[in-house]
C-alpha cells in the first residue's frame, strides 16, 4: 500500500500554492493550457452593403446644394454591422486596434430570456408575435449551451478582443443583473486586472413593485465599469434633478444679500495643517490649520463679493457658492434618476431590451469627449449609436439579429433627419455585413458535427429526393423537374455561392433550382436577379425553418420563399424635366420568422395586403452591381406615424437621356430585406 504523501514546507500541498482564479468548462484544453482567442483566423473583411447620408441624398436627387462642410462634423462615417460581434471585432482589429475611446455593451444575462416580441402590422390596429431568427435562436443556445461555463467562456473571448480594441484612455462599460454580475465582475479583473475596476454602478431602473415571490424585489441592473489604464478618460458629472439634490438645495441655499441671488455658506478652513495658509486676512485671524486658498485667491473673491466677512475679529469667513453656478452634486456610483423607458416615451422603439437615452447620455458624457469613438457590440436598438450622434462622438455598432439592424438604422437615419433640420453637425455611416458563423449548436449536439447528415434531415423535410450522385457538389437533391442546393449549417448563404450554383445548375441542363439556408446574405436579391439573366436559371431563395430542430418531430413544417416584390418606374414630364419615383407594386413577406400557429392566418393577410407588412423601404436611383447601395429616398413607419407611401416622391432627375437601373429595398416589419432592380428610361 502507497504511503500517504506527508505535505509541510517542503512538500507543500497543491491547494496551498493556488491563486485566486475564476475557472471554467472551456478556459483550458485538455493539457492544461490556457485557450486563447485565434484573431487571424477570425479576422474577415467587411463587406459595405449601405451607405447612408440621408440629408445629403435628399439634397441630390432635388438639385439643391449640399455643403458637406457645413452639415457633416468631419469625413468619418459611422458603422453599423450586421455579424456575430466575435467576427465583427476580431475583423476590426486591423484599423481600430486601440482607438476606440468607449465600449458600452449590453449582453444577454438571462438563460431562460423570451425573445419574442409583438410587432405592428400596417396602421398599428393590430400587433403579431416576432421570433427569433434561426441563427440568433442557435447563436443563444450555444452560448448557454454548457450553462455558465459557456456563457462565461463567450464573454471571455469578447473582453479579451475589445481590451485590444480600446484605447489607452479608453475605458468598459459592461451591463448585468442579478444572475451573472459577480461572474462577470470577475472575469473582467482577469481580463483588465483588479486595479481597473472604477466602479460598479449600481442603476435603480424601475421603483419598488409588487413582489409574489419569497425575498425581496429586484429594482436594480449593474453596470461593471473598468478602464484600459490610469490614464482613462474621466469628465465628472453632477445633477439637480434627483430628490436628494432637490431637498439639499432648498435647505442649504437659503442666503440672499438683496440682489435675488440665493448662496449657501460654505467653510473656508482647510482640512490639513498648512503653516503657509496663516496669514490675517482683513484683521480677521486665520484658523489654526490655515486658510482654504492663498492671500492672492481670497483677495480676488473679496473683490467680487464672494465671501461672508464676519462682524468681530473673532468671527469665521465664509465663501458664497451661488445657485445660479452651483453644478449640483457630483453623481455617485448609486443612480435612482434614471427611469426606464415609458411605452409613451418619444425615443421608444418598440425593442424588448431597449436601454433608456438617458443613461447612455451619462455614460457618454462621464467617459469619452467630443469627436471621440464609441462602441457598442450588443447595439439592439441602437440606442448608444443615437446618443453618440446627438453628443458629437463618432461610433460603431454591431449586432446578430437583422431586427436590430433595421431599427437602429431606421433610427440613425431619422436623427441624421433631426440634427440636418436643427443646423447641427452630424456624419454619415455605412452598413456592411460579415461572413459566415462559425459555430452551430445543433450539427455540434444533435448530428454529430456531420454536414452531410444535416442536408440529409433538411432534405426529408423539405420533400424532396436525396441525390447520392449528383453532376455538381452543390447540387444535393431533387424536388419535381427542379433541382435543390442545401447551405452548409455553418454558412451564410452569400452571393458568391448563389453565383456557383447557378453555373452548376445551368451545366447540368436544369432551370431551377431551390436554394435552402438558415441565413441569406443581406441584399441577396439584387445578385440573383442578375444570376438569373446570366445563367437562366430560376434561383428559389428557401429559408430553412427552425422547427426542424425540434427534439423528436417528424411532420415537415412550411418551407416559406423569401419575400416577393414587384416595383415599376413612375415618369412625369418630358424632356429635361422628365422626372422618376418608384412605385411598389406587389409585396409578399417571406413570414419565416412567424410563429407556426399564426402563420395560415397572416399568409392570407399577406396575399390581401401586402404592404402592411413592409416597415421600410429606400430606393438607390442610380445602383451599379457591385456597389454598396445609396439611400436616395426612404419612407418608414414610425411608433406615432403608422402611415407609409407606396410610391416615392423623390422626383429625381437624371443628367442625360438614357438607361438607368434603380434598385429598391424593403425591410419588412420582422427585420427581414429583399431588393430588386427596375429599369429606368429617360
Amino acid at each position: 500500500m502507497a504511503e500517504k504523501p506527508v505535505y509541510g514546507p517542503d512538500n507543500p500541498h497543491p491547494l496551498s500554492t493556488m491563486k485566486t482564479e475564476l475557472v471554467w468548462d472551456g478556459k483550458y484544453d485538455e493539457f492544461g493550457s490556457r485557450r486563447e482567442v485565434d484573431i487571424a483566423a477570425l479576422s474577415m473583411p467587411l463587406q459595405k452593403i449601405e451607405t447612408v447620408d440621408e440629408p445629403h441624398s435628399r439634397a441630390v436627387i432635388q438639385g439643391d446644394l449640399f455643403n458637406a462642410k457645413k452639415a457633416h462634423a468631419d469625413d468619418f462615417r459611422n458603422m453599423l454591422i450586421w455579424g456575430d460581434n466575435k467576427l465583427t471585432m476580431a475583423s476590426l482589429l486591423k484599423e481600430f486596434r486601440g482607438k476606440i475611446d468607449l465600449i458600452y455593451i449590453d449582453p444577454p444575462f438571462d438563460v431562460g430570456a423570451d425573445f419574442t416580441m409583438n410587432v405592428p402590422i400596417g396602421d398599428a390596429k393590430e400587433n403579431i408575435g416576432k421570433d427569433q431568427s434561426a441563427l440568433e435562436m442557435i447563436a443563444y443556445r450555444d452560448m448557454w449551451g454548457k450553462g455558465t461555463d459557456s456563457y462565461l467562456h463567450m464573454m471571455y473571448e469578447r473582453l479579451l478582443l475589445i481590451k485590444e480594441l480600446l484605447s489607452e484612455t479608453g475605458s468598459v462599460y459592461v451591463h448585468c443583473d442579478w444572475r451573472m454580475n459577480s461572474s462577470l465582475h470577475f472575469l473582467l479583473e482577469e481580463v483588465f486586472g483588479d486595479m481597473r475596476l472604477v466602479n460598479e454602478i449600481i442603476w435603480r431602473r424601475k421603483q419598488a413593485a409588487a413582489w409574489a415571490g419569497k425575498g425581496f424585489g429586484i429594482t436594480n441592473d449593474t453596470l461593471l465599469f473598468f478602464s484600459k489604464s490610469e490614464k482613462f478618460t474621466y469628465n465628472p458629472e453632477f445633477s439637480k434633478e434627483d430628490d436628494n439634490t432637490k431637498k439639499y438645495i432648498k435647505e442649504r441655499f437659503r442666503c440672499d444679500d438683496g440682489d435675488g441671488r440665493l448662496y449657501m455658506k460654505s467653510p473656508l478652513v482647510n482640512p490639513l495643517n498648512r503653516p503657509n495658509l496663516r496669514y490675517e486676512f482683513h484683521g480677521i485671524q486665520p484658523p489654526p490649520t490655515g486658510w482654504l486658498y492663498s492671500r492672492e485667491r481670497m483677495g480676488a473673491m473679496y473683490e467680487k463679493n464672494e465671501l461672508v466677512m464676519p462682524r468681530t475679529s473673532t468671527g469665521r469667513i465664509y465663501r458664497k457658492i451661488f445657485l445660479d453656478e452651483y453644478h449640483g452634486q457630483p453623481i455617485q456610483n448609486l443612480w435612482t434618476d434614471i427611469p426606464i423607458v415609458n411605452p409613451m416615451a418619444i425615443e421608444r422603439t418598440g425593442y424588448n431590451t431597449q436601454k433608456p437615452e438617458a443613461l447612455l447620455e451619462r455614460i457618454i458624457k462621464a467617459s469619452s469627449n467630443e469627436g471621440d469613438l464609441v462602441a457598442d457590440f450588443f447595439c439592439g436598438s441602437g440606442t448608444t449609436g443615437a446618443v453618440a450622434e446627438k453628443l458629437g462622438r463618432r461610433w460603431i455598432m454591431a449586432d446578430l439579429g437583422r431586427f436590430a439592424i433595421h431599427t437602429s438604422r431606421k433610427r440613425m437615419i431619422d436623427i441624421q433627419r433631426k440634427l440636418y433640420e436643427d443646423n447641427r453637425l452630424y456624419r454619415a455611416f455605412d452598413v456592411f455585413n460579415l461572413g459566415r458563423y462559425e459555430r452551430q449548436w445543433w450539427q455540434k449536439s444533435a448530428l454529430k458535427g456531420a454536414d452531410e447528415e444535416h442536408r440529409r434531415v433538411v432534405l426529408e423535410f423539405f420533400r424532396a429526393e436525396v441525390l447520392d450522385k449528383t453532376p455538381s457538389p452543390l447540387i444535393h437533391g431533387r424536388k419535381g423537374g427542379s433541382f435543390c442546393h442545401v447551405d452548409g449549417i455553418d454558412s451564410i448563404f452569400t452571393r458568391e455561392e448563389a453565383k456557383a450554383v447557378a453555373e452548376a445548375v445551368s451545366s447540368a441542363g436544369c432551370r431551377e433550382v431551390y436554394c435552402l439556408a438558415w441565413e441569406f446574405e443581406m441584399d441577396l436579391r439584387l445578385t440573383t436577379a442578375a444570376l438569373e439573366k446570366e445563367f437562366g436559371v430560376k434561383l428559389k431563395l428557401i429559408q430553412i425553418p427552425r422547427e426542424i430542430m425540434e427534439k423528436n418531430r417528424t411532420d415537415p413544417p412550411p418551407f416559406l420563399e423569401m419575400a416577393l416584390l414587384e416595383a415599376e418606374p413612375v415618369y412625369k414630364g418630358a424632356g429635361k424635366e422628365r422626372t422618376v419615383d418608384i412605385k411598389i407594386t406587389k409585396f409578399l413577406p417571406s413570414l419565416a420568422e412567424v410563429p407556426s400557429k399564426e402563420l395560415e392566418t397572416l399568409k392570407e393577410r399577406a396575399v390581401k395586403s401586402g404592404t402592411d407588412f413592409i416597415d421600410f423601404w429606400a430606393v438607390d436611383f442610380e445602383w451599379e452591381p457591385g456597389k454598396p447601395f445609396n439611400h436616395h429616398w426612404q419612407d418608414y413607419r414610425t411608433r406615432k406615424d403608422r402611415s407609409l407611401k407606396t410610391v416615392s416622391f423623390a422626383t429625381h432627375k437624371y443628367p442625360k437621356a438614357g438607361k438607368y437601373t434603380a434598385c429598391v429595398k424593403v425591410v419588412d416589419i420582422f427585420g427581414c430585406d429583399t431588393s430588386i432592380t427596375v429599369e429606368v428610361d429617360v
